[in-house]
C-alpha cells in the first residue's frame, strides 16, 4: 500500500517526537493514502515553518495489518467513538498518551471536525449530535504510526518537491 507524508523538508529516519503532541491520534507519524492531502498538508507546513514543501512517499508492508501489531481502525466517518478518541488526544489539558496502538487509521479531523470540537467542549453539542452532523462530509483518511515495530513496517519509496 502506497502512503504519503507531507512536510517542509525530507529526512532520512522517523522521529516519533517531532511534531506537535496534541494530534488527532496523538504523538507520532502521520501519512495518508491521498496524495493531494498530503501535497496540501506540505504546503500548509512550508507557508507555516519555511521550508520546501516536500511529498515523501512510503510503501507499508500489509503484512504489518495482519501481524500482532496493535491496530485501531476507525470506520471511514465520523463516529462517536472516533469524535471522543480525537477529542482526548488534541486536549492540551492531558500531557500523557491515552492510547497503546501501533497503529491507527481513520479520518483526519479537519476544520469542520475542529468546529465540532469546541462545540462539544462548550456544552453546544453532545457528542452523538457533534458526530451526526459530521456524517455527511467526507473526511480524508489518515495512517498514525506510534511505535518504532509500526513504522518498521515502512519503507521510503520517494521524496519529490512539491
Amino acid at each position: 500500500m502506497i502512503l504519503y507524508h507531507g512536510t517542509n523538508a525530507d529526512f532520512d529516519r522517523i522521529s516519533l517526537t517531532i511534531g506537535l503532541r496534541h494530534k488527532d491520534f496523538g504523538w507520532g507519524f502521520y501519512l495518508t493514502p491521498d496524495r493531494q492531502t498530503a501535497v496540501r498538508m506540505a504546503q500548509k507546513k512550508a507557508r507555516l515553518f519555511g521550508g520546501t514543501p516536500t511529498l515523501i512517499t512510503y510503501e507499508l508492508d500489509e503484512a504489518a495489518l495482519q501481524s500482532d501489531l496493535k491496530i485501531k481502525r476507525f470506520p471511514e466517518t465520523a463516529t462517536v467513538e472516533w469524535f471522543l478518541f480525537v477529542d482526548a488526544n488534541r486536549d492540551r489539558k492531558n500531557d500523557k498518551t491515552i492510547h497503546d496502538y501501533d497503529i491507527v487509521i481513520g479520518p483526519i479531523a479537519n476544520d469542520g471536525v475542529v468546529l465540532q470540537l469546541t462545540n462539544y467542549r462548550e456544552g453546544i453539542y453532545s457528542p452523538e449530535e457533534a458526530a451526526r452532523l459530521l456524517q455527511d462530509r467526507y473526511l480524508d483518511q489518515q495512517y498514525y504510526f506510534g511505535t518504532e515495530r509500526a513504522v518498521r513496517f515502512l519503507r521510503k519509496t520517494n521524496v519529490e518537491a512539491v
